[in-house]
């Protein structure tokens, strides 16, 4: 069988390119998976030649220029044809691989994905969709940052194709959608939320009406729809709070002899509650609704985060998840 093939920003995220091809060649090592890393050939092969024969599932394609977290994305897009992120998006354009992954820029990811690839029929705006932990497993949060501004019919085709890849991707027979607001009622929110409401009440989706922040970690809803600005908001909200308890955890449990005590009765459940919540295991996020396949990981990405990222983009690449996301729009389109 052949193997899928994953086009690899290596330029992206706070640690690369290092971080990024340590995570590379874990994905690669349980077979199935190659591996293209784009970035400036020579930086990238100093760094490959010291796996020796253990690099043997990556190749590199030349990307002499890194578009930087502060450029503008549009700007440094047209600027740097060849930088990294672009060429990888790029591949798979051509067919030369079958998914990209990067932990770099979110907006050069999402105007290059949106040049390389265009977008689904029926999709305006394509969304960038999270998994964020709940009591009872995981939920989806999209927009997250890709759309600060939407009007209701993006919201409507956000909770389409939310629904669909929920079902395919999380194996969700009847995925329940929320819309993000400020109360449960119907008639609460700004005009966006209402008219998004009323859009959301006719759609073939199992719609489970508003759902407020606090909902977003309790399992209420398997999707959860909203604008980027306020998604990415709501999930950086998320991961300080995660962060913030975990160091208030660390120091109670280590202040005393008795707490230190404590600590070691309590560290296995206590790692079980940070794997739980970190983003590594998520690996990254899709952007839904280009016709390609682009994994957004986070840009602290550890080489655990990386390697989950790439392994991600390998399941979807075989699983016919824009097909099914193309299908989910036929309502919009019809």
């Amino acid at each position: 069988m052949p193997s899928t093939v994953i086009a690899v920003d290596a330029m992206g995220g706070d640690h690369a390119p290092a971080v990024v091809i340590e995570g590379a060649l874990a994905a690669t090592r349980s077979g199935g998976i190659r591996v293209a890393l784009t970035g400036p050939a020579e930086r990238l092969r100093e760094v490959l030649a010291g796996y020796g024969a253990e690099a043997a599932g990556l190749s590199v394609v030349d990307a002499p220029d890194v578009i930087g977290i502060s450029e503008s994305p549009l700007a440094a897009l047209r600027r740097k044809p060849r930088s990294s992120v672009r060429v990888a998006a790029d591949l798979v354009a051509r067919g030369d691989a079958q998914a990209m992954f990067t932990a770099g820029h979110s907006g050069a990811a999402f105007l290059a994905s949106h040049a390389a690839f265009g977008l689904l029929a029926g999709v305006e705006r394509p969304a960038l969709a999270v998994t964020v932990p709940t009591h009872t497993g995981a939920a989806l949060l999209l927009d997250a940052g890709a759309n600060l501004e939407c009007r209701p019919e993006h919201l409507e085709q956000f909770a389409l194709l939310g629904s669909a890849y929920a079902r395919v991707a999380m194996q969700i027979e009847r995925p329940r959608v929320g819309l993000l607001s400020i109360g449960e009622e119907a008639g609460k929110g700004n005009d966006l939320i209402r008219e998004a409401h009323a859009r959301l009440a006719t759609q073939p989706i199992v719609f489970v009406g508003n759902v407020e922040a606090r909902d977003l970690f309790t399992g209420r809803a398997d999707v959860i729809v909203c604008d980027g600005f306020t998604g990415n908001v709501a999930l950086k909200v998320g991961e300080g709070l995660v962060e913030a308890v975990e160091h208030m955890l660390r120091e109670e449990l280590g202040g005393a002899l008795v707490s230190q005590i404590g600590a070691l009765l309590t560290r296995r459940a206590f790692e079980r509650f940070r794997t739980r919540v970190d983003y590594a295991e998520y690996g990254a996020a899709p952007l839904l609704g280009v016709a390609g396949l682009t994994l957004i990981g986070h840009g602290r990405s550890s080489a655990r985060a990386v390697e989950n990222g790439i392994a991600m983009a390998a399941r979807l690449a075989g699983s016919a998840v824009l097909d099914r996301l193309a299908g989910a729009m036929r309502p919009v389109n019809g």
